[in-house]
């Protein structure tokens, strides 16, 4: 399965180690699928980490730029998705307990 994830889903999993967003990439780097990018992604993810790096140490955002670039599939440009689906997907659908992340509390879907 081939997946593109939204930069914020992304930020978020390295704001905050717990729930669904690092859940997500957790998934990836398990090769539960294959992510999507392309330079136009990793531009926009490196121009909102520096924006965000009072939030996020440098090395742990150079790390998973680094990650993205070597893992995932690079393609010419993404292709165009609806985020609402993709956000309904997310809320909708917990993580079942035996697939999901190796830690129990990654497993938790927070609260709306």
């Amino acid at each position: 399965m081939h997946v593109v994830i939204d930069i914020n889903i992304i930020v978020s999993a390295l704001i905050v180690a717990i729930g669904n967003p690092a859940a997500i990439i957790d998934a990836w780097l398990d090769g539960k699928f294959t992510l999507l990018t392309c330079a136009e992604h990793l531009d926009e993810l490196r121009e909102t980490l520096r924006n965000l790096a009072e939030l996020i140490k440098p090395h742990k955002a150079g790390r998973l730029v680094n990650q993205l670039k070597k893992l995932a599939e690079s393609i010419d440009e993404l292709p165009k998705v609806e985020r609402l689906a993709i956000l309904m997907t997310i809320i909708c659908s917990p993580w079942p307990k035996q697939a999901g992340p190796t830690t129990s509390s990654r497993a938790t879907k927070p609260a709306l």
